[in-house]
């Protein structure tokens, strides 16, 4: 018969697995930052996942304990942070809110967050400009196209309220008006991405997005320059 453990062995055995925890937990997130800076400084296809191991200082079979393969590595990349414009199309109906205004703080808050987030900057570049959807990364594009198709149904159901409420004809079909809303705020943080300087993102994409909505029908109220001036410097 086995001795009796004291309640001091268990309490350490307790510590050890709690610390293996953590170092698991600690390299599994090593392994993510590797894959970031990699995936971005040469791209997903040409990265392997040695290169990822060594970069994080872990082995290959650490990778295989984490993950079942480079597009689960590069899932559960994505899902660390929130991509811009899953957060901007978070529409939720509130009676006593403008459908439009909860869009475009939305979107403001989701440009202000790529100009000042390195991490969500760095991944959305990768999803956007780093990675082509074949051979073992070809099953990436649906989480892309899922992501494509949420945003831009709560784009369309925010505009067919704002629409009934303000009993206006919109000037395109809501379906169509929010896949050009879409391709608006998208194609503003894929080009500043590559030309950073090129203009200022928050009060760009403020603009162009009320000018849009005014072209559909809507009432939209002019950008002051008060409003816009403490934001002239996020790039």
């Amino acid at each position: 018969m086995p001795p009796a453990r004291t309640g001091i062995y268990t309490t350490q055995e307790s510590f050890v697995a709690r610390r293996t925890k953590e170092e698991a937990l600690a390299t599994r997130h090593r392994l993510l930052d590797a894959a970031e800076i990699l995936f971005q400084s040469q791209g997903v296809s040409r990265t392997s996942l040695q290169q990822i191991a060594e970069q994080a200082g872990a082995t290959r079979g650490a990778i295989y304990w984490h993950f079942k393969d480079k597009a689960d590595l590069f899932n559960a990349m994505m899902e660390r942070v929130r991509l811009p414009l899953e957060a901007a199309a978070r529409f939720v109906d509130h009676p006593g809110q403008d459908p439009l205004d909860v869009i475009e703080n939305g979107m403001v808050g989701a440009l202000r967050q790529v100009t000042t987030d390195p991490q969500v900057r760095r991944v959305f570049e990768i999803a956007t400009h780093k990675v082509e959807y074949a051979g073992e990364t070809a099953s990436l594009q649906l989480r892309h196209l899922e992501g494509r198709d949420a945003c831009i149904a709560d784009f369309e159901k925010a505009l067919r309220l704002a629409a009934r409420r303000a009993h206006l004809k919109l000037a395109l079909p809501a379906a169509m008006a929010a896949q050009g809303l879409h391709a608006l705020i998208s194609g503003l943080i894929q080009n500043w991405l590559l030309a950073p300087e090129a203009f200022a993102l928050v009060p760009t994409g403020r603009r162009t997005f009320n000018i849009y909505l005014a072209g559909l029908g809507f009432d939209r109220p002019r950008l002051h320059s008060e409003t816009e001036a403490p934001e002239a410097h996020l790039r």
